[in-house]
């Protein structure tokens, strides 16, 4: 079954209507606000994330300064790694953050139009934050298992 469809010069204007129309009935001030409590979860996660990985990378350059081992080296070249993702994922999380605001800000001044839009980019932010977090936990693992290799090692002699 297919539907024919004939354009005509006003049908970007009628689409135009019918979106805004939607979205001013749809969003409102607490739309954005409902992410607040979330994203307050997610930042606190990550922060407590990067507070752990500043303490084990000053115990890792201890431990480095009086041995220097190859695991140690690799730990310490896998936690820069994580150390700069988490920056990156507290970057995106901020920034969404005050995207919602400035969402919340354009349906309080009557924008709403533009507020979805914002809205919009603000849940994107979010979703990059928690993919990067999601590849951080793998790279989480594999450190793990540098530990765990070494122990394997050290077992079987």
């Amino acid at each position: 079954m297919f539907i024919k469809v004939e354009r005509d010069s006003g049908i970007s204007e009628k689409i135009f209507f019918f979106v805004k129309k939607l979205t001013m009935d749809k969003l409102d001030i607490t739309t954005p606000a409902l992410l607040f409590s979330a994203i307050s979860l997610i930042m606190l996660a990550f922060t407590n994330r990067f507070l752990s990985y500043a303490q084990l990378i000053r115990k890792l350059h201890d431990d480095y300064l009086r041995e220097q081992s190859d695991v140690t080296a690799a730990q310490i070249r896998n936690l820069r790694r994580r150390l700069y993702l988490t920056r990156t994922m507290q970057v995106l999380g901020i920034s969404s953050l005050c995207l919602c605001v400035v969402a919340m800000f354009l349906v309080y001044v009557g924008i709403g139009l533009w507020a979805v839009y914002v809205f919009g980019v603000a849940l994107l932010l979010l979703i990059a934050s928690l993919v990067v977090s999601i590849h951080e936990l793998r790279i989480s693992v594999g450190a793990l298992d540098l530990h765990l290799r070494d122990m394997d090692r050290k077992l079987k002699k």
